[in-house]
């Protein structure tokens, strides 16, 4: 437990009632942390950064908390920085179609607040109730709307982040073709919190849509899957978002499409002309979590905090890259692996190649599983990243192989956190 003068200094910033001792829901990836502090300003998050970082004492960021178990165990956890105070929507230029958000605010409640003006974040996050802005940037969580609307790197236009050492550092701007300076935003995106903390961020927005149609198209085959994927992608569609849901010999592809009626329509009628038209059926509005559903009977257990881990006793959680002409190789080789290893599997495929599989079986089959499963899409140029660990096996590496990028991976984590307090050890190679 850090020292009682330094528990002194913490309270002086950010008050008495908002240090407090951690607790069994403050674990993270298993490690126990020790203390949890809520500033409620960037100042305030500088100035906690600045006194841990003095001290050499490992700090573990936390919004939402919905994500803590993906990733590697951290090496140490001495505080759990939470961004719960810091919730504000700072400003939001309707007319410039931008805001900028504190990075504690919920995605459900940013996104109520901009329905007003009739616009919206374009992101389909897991968990939105819950998951914050900072968190899903860390994770770079966007979602199958990252098809038509691009993924979070494309969205974000600004951010501002506490470095280790206390320093706020700002970056890019509420205008949506600034495009000068050192591109943190994107720098941020994805970093899993070991560059710096993200107290606030500004993104570029969307109008929300006129209407929304969901169409499922029946298939009974991963090569089916692939062949309409690719149909929808080659075609001059304006689809919004496309995916493929695979449990058990059941195969279905969901297309989002969005505008007016008219242009639906016309939409929906190029569709029955790509497939055969009597397996082209109204999609469910449901069809668009399946992706959160992957982790069953989450909230229970999310309530307690254990995160998106919940309800998957006894299963593993992956995702998977690869290229959309890879999707139907990809598919078979996990149902190989399946059947040898006696598990069983379902899974999201997104229409730029990304999936999400769920894993149910054995620990050890599971985690050989995802090992050899990792190999072969390495070989392919592909990855495969746990985000859920087989229960009770010694944890597998969450993230897998690096490749040439470590080393400037590794230079500018000792740039900006040279003392490794920030999430250490949680990041690819053990950053």
């Amino acid at each position: 437990m850090p020292d009682a003068d330094f528990q002194k200094k913490l309270r002086a910033i950010v008050g008495t009632a908002h240090v407090q001792p951690a607790g069994a829901a403050d674990t993270i990836g298993g490690v126990f942390a020790r203390l949890v502090v809520e500033p409620a300003s960037e100042q305030e998050v500088g100035a906690v950064l600045r006194l841990a970082n003095d001290e050499g004492l490992a700090v573990i960021p936390r919004g939402g908390g919905t994500k803590l178990a993906w990733g590697n165990p951290p090496s140490g956890a001495d505080l759990v920085l939470s961004t719960a105070r810091l919730t504000r929507m700072v400003e939001h230029a309707w007319a410039d179609q931008t805001v900028t958000v504190e990075a504690g605010c919920a995605v459900a409640a940013l996104q109520q607040a901009l329905a007003h003006h009739g616009q919206r974040l374009a992101v389909d996050v897991l968990w939105p109730e819950r998951a914050t802005i900072g968190g899903i940037l860390s994770a770079n969580d966007s979602g199958a709307l990252r098809l038509r609307y691009g993924g979070l790197r494309d969205l974000i236009i600004g951010v501002t982040l506490a470095l280790a050492d206390g320093t706020l550092a700002a970056s890019g701007g509420k205008v949506v073709k600034n495009v000068a300076g050192y591109d943190l935003p994107k720098l941020a995106t994805g970093a899993f919190g070991t560059l710096g903390v993200i107290v606030r961020a500004t993104f570029r927005l969307h109008p929300l849509p006129r209407n929304t149609r969901t169409l499922t198209i029946r298939t009974d085959s991963a090569d089916g899957v692939e062949r309409l994927m690719l149909a929808v992608q080659s075609s001059q569609l304006a689809h919004a978002a496309l995916q493929a849901r695979l449990s058990g010999d059941s195969a279905e592809v969901d297309v989002l499409l969005e505008g007016t009626e008219a242009g639906i329509s016309a939409q929906e009628t190029e569709i029955r002309a790509l497939a055969v038209p009597a397996l082209v059926v109204p999609g469910p509005a449901a069809a668009w979590t399946a992706r959160q559903e992957l982790w069953a009977s989450s909230d229970a257990d999310q309530e307690a905090g254990a995160g998106g881990a919940a309800g998957t006793a006894g299963a593993a959680i992956a995702k998977l890259s690869v290229l959309p002409s890879d999707v139907a190789g990809t598919l078979a080789t996990i149902g190989r692996l399946a059947d040898v290893r006696g598990a069983q599997w379902r899974a999201v495929v997104q229409g730029i190649g990304i999936a999400w599989l769920r894993l149910d079986g054995s620990p050890a089959a599971l985690g050989t599983i995802l090992q050899e499963l990792r190999a072969e899409l390495e070989g392919l140029g592909g990855s495969l990243v746990i985000v859920q660990q087989p229960p009770g096996e010694a944890a597998l590496d969450a993230w897998g192989s690096p490749g040439d990028a470590l080393p400037v991976m590794r230079a500018l984590k000792q740039q900006l956190d040279p003392r490794g307090i920030l999430n250490p050890g949680r990041f690819v190679g053990g950053i």
